[in-house]
């Protein structure tokens, strides 16, 4: 008992119960004696038993001198956390260790039904463990009382924070009785935590119990260069090469996830998804299914970065790296908990070498650069595996003895064990190949170190030797927007061939043509099955020789009819009557020197043109007889004189144009209805 010195007898026995021997660096510093009742501002890195520490922390607070909770009435401690997985993990611990002082644990997280949490806060609760916006809805609607509230702990401070929460936790603290005790726990202190604790913490204890550096001691870090291309078959080999009990995948957004989720499903690992997406069961299930050992592979956002404790989480697997330092150790946290090892491998794809360099060294993480294991490097390690399963070396037992002296009397032994190695194998995924990078993060690509790039439409440099070889025609060409970048892929999805046994590509406008290793033409029409067709009805037919793609060759695949040429020096030329051919520069001896011998010069003989008349025997312009030209305001000739006299005198006697300023009107500037009752008045008048 002494390794428990200061506990409350009754979560001692809870912790002996438990199969503790020790307690962790932030448990032990919780129970010292300045401590008792002072607040606290704690930094511990994720995974060192923060829920269990504050749990012995508030022992004292809550029970007194007293070995048992009383009745339940109103809540005695609150406990926040960022997530609604988080908070029912920390109700899970809670009601273990808490279990034989008879404390009533109860929950109020977004996506339950709201109506049996207040029905269990009516019927009284001792701990009550929430989300911050759950919680401000009971305080609103009065179903919370927080009078005798005696603690406050904030899990995971800096990431309710991140997350929006400063306005429900400013709220909920406000709401609380001033005496209260405040307990802070974070993986960091900011300045908005320190902030936070200013304001709401009396005379808070700092307390840190780990170095940056040690944080990290039970998590390796490796790093794997790949290709773009090659992102989900590394993860793919990744999972088989280290086989981990419970594994996660971290991915940034949600299309993300669900892609992830299916590629694994058809490759036969067996996974849950876990995003904001889900519903409260549904993400309830996920997490079961994987503490219960019937999905081993978590899918999931950085929504489960935070506080999600699986007990077998061997393996951390960065499908897309995270934003900043703080979400890579959080991500990576999931692992290497109470004292136990793990891995947290990153999927670097090449044109992002230098920002996970950045961000690996801002986290202060000194990580291993490997490449990442290939189909051989599983292969072998399955073998490893293999020769050391338990199942060969477990004595015979008497009941399997009779069925063993059946099978050796009627299979040869190389049989059974080929069998065996069959039935082994059958539930894994079979690895894939990858495409040769860099390891060295200085290192430059290899198209940048060789000089060399590589040809849009044909193979790759390094894959151009793949033996003897068949041509494919596909059903598809330039016209359809075809393109060996997700031609390539298409064909390595049927799993029959890889990208090395892709030789030479040649694009034609309404076909595909492709060439194929001819050890593996026979299995790609096997996998092809008897239809022929890809995804999206694509035909693939095997050709038996080299395809003809000569540019002569049209686009309905007939022969191009030769068209005669045309030959234009044997062209008669067209006769001009009369005209001269026009003499060589150097031929023109009368040309002259200046413009003034030009002017006065005559006129050289080949620019005289014998078809045009002089200007001496050109018809003169006709000219318009006299009087043909009458005046406009003429009158007519039919007309008198008397009505032009009378058209005169009515001109005359219209009366002349006055010009002149406009008088001023009085009814300007008023409104419409004040007009018209001004004119009403004035008609009354005149009238």
């Amino acid at each position: 008992m002494t390794i428990f010195e200061g506990v409350v007898p009754a979560l001692a026995t809870a912790l002996q119960e438990r199969g503790y021997t020790t307690l962790t660096p932030v448990q032990e510093a919780m129970l010292a004696p300045e401590l008792r009742d002072a607040d606290a501002l704690v930094s511990a890195r994720t995974g060192s038993g923060k829920t269990v520490a504050f749990g012995l922390a508030l022992a004292p607070t809550l029970l007194g001198e007293d070995e048992r909770f009383g009745q339940a009435a109103a809540p005695l401690a609150l406990a926040i956390a960022p997530t609604r997985e988080l908070a029912l993990q920390v109700m899970r611990e809670l009601e273990w260790l808490y279990a034989g002082a008879g404390a009533r644990i109860a929950s109020c997280v977004g996506g339950m039904d709201i109506r049996t949490e207040r029905r269990a806060l009516e019927r009284g609760a001792h701990i009550v463990v929430g989300t911050p916006g759950r919680l401000r809805d009971h305080i609103t609607r009065y179903a919370l009382d927080m009078s005798a509230l005696r603690a406050v702990v904030l899990d995971e401070a800096d990431e309710m924070l991140d997350l929006g929460f400063r306005e429900d936790l400013e709220f909920i603290l406000e709401a609380a009785p001033d005496d209260r005790r405040t307990l802070m726990f974070s993986a960091t202190v900011s300045k908005p935590i320190a902030t936070l604790a200013e304001n709401y913490q009396r005379n808070a204890i700092r307390v840190a119990t780990e170095t940056g550096r040690e944080q990290h001691a039970d998590i390796e870090y490796r790093v794997h260069p790949v290709a773009a291309s090659d992102r989900d078959n590394a993860i793919v080999n990744v999972l088989r090469f280290h086989e981990a009990r419970n594994a996660i995948v971290f991915c940034n957004t949600r299309a993300a996830v669900n892609h992830l989720t299916a590629r694994l499903n058809n490759r036969g690992f067996s996974v849950v998804a876990l995003s904001g997406e889900l519903s409260q069961s549904e993400r309830t299930h996920a997490l079961q299914a994987m503490r219960d050992g019937r999905a081993r592979v978590c899918i999931a956002t950085d929504v489960a970065a935070r506080g999600i404790d699986l007990p077998n989480l061997d393996l951390v697997v960065h499908a897309d790296l995270p934003t900043n330092p703080e979400a890579l150790l959080h991500r990576s946290g999931r692992t290497g908990r109470a004292g136990r090892k793990g891995i947290s491998a990153l999927i670097v794809p090449m044109p992002a070498r230098r920002r996970i360099e950045r961000t690996l060294q801002l986290a202060n993480i000194t990580a291993v650069w490997a490449a990442a294991p290939n189909a051989d490097d599983v292969a072998a390690r399955d073998e490893e595996r293999l020769l050391a399963d338990a199942a060969l070396t477990e004595a015979v037992t008497e009941e399997e003895a009779p069925t063993v002296e059946k099978l050796l009397a009627r299979h040869a032994p190389d049989q059974v064990a080929a069998a065996f190695l069959r039935l082994w194998r059958a539930g894994r995924s079979a690895p894939e190949e990858l495409v040769d990078v860099p390891v060295d993060p200085h290192a430059r690509p290899r198209r940048e170190r060789d000089g060399e790039r590589a040809p849009l439409d044909g193979p790759r440099p390094r894959d151009r030797d793949i033996g003897p070889t068949v041509w494919f025609s596909l059903s598809i060409g330039r016209k359809q927007n075809a393109e060996p970048r997700w031609l390539i892929p298409m064909l390595c999805r049927s799993e029959a061939i890889t990208k090395s046994e892709i030789g030479a590509i040649k694009m034609q406008p309404e076909e595909t043509f492709v060439e194929i290793a001819a050890s593996h033409a026979d299995a790609l029409v096997a996998a092809i099955g008897p239809k022929g067709t890809l995804q999206n009805n694509i035909r693939v037919t095997r050709l038996s020789g080299v395809p003809d793609v000569s540019p002569r060759k049209a686009w309905s695949g007939q022969d191009r009819p030769e068209r005669p040429r045309k030959i234009y020096d044997d062209r008669p030329r067209k006769e001009h009557g009369g005209w001269q051919d026009k003499p060589a520069r150097d031929a023109r001896s009368d040309r002259p020197a200046t413009r003034d011998q030009a002017s006065a010069s005559p006129r050289p003989e080949w620019k005289k043109r014998d078809d045009r008349p002089a200007w001496t025997e050109r018809a003169e312009k006709p000219v318009k007889p006299e009087g043909s030209w009458a005046r406009r305001d003429a009158a007519p000739a039919d007309r008198a004189p008397a009505d032009r006299a009378t058209t005169e005198r009515a001109v005359d006697d219209r009366a002349p144009f006055r010009k002149g300023p406009k008088k001023p009107s009085k009814d300007k500037g008023k409104p419409d209805f004040a007009r018209k009752a001004d004119k009403k008045a004035k008609r009354k008048t005149d009238g």
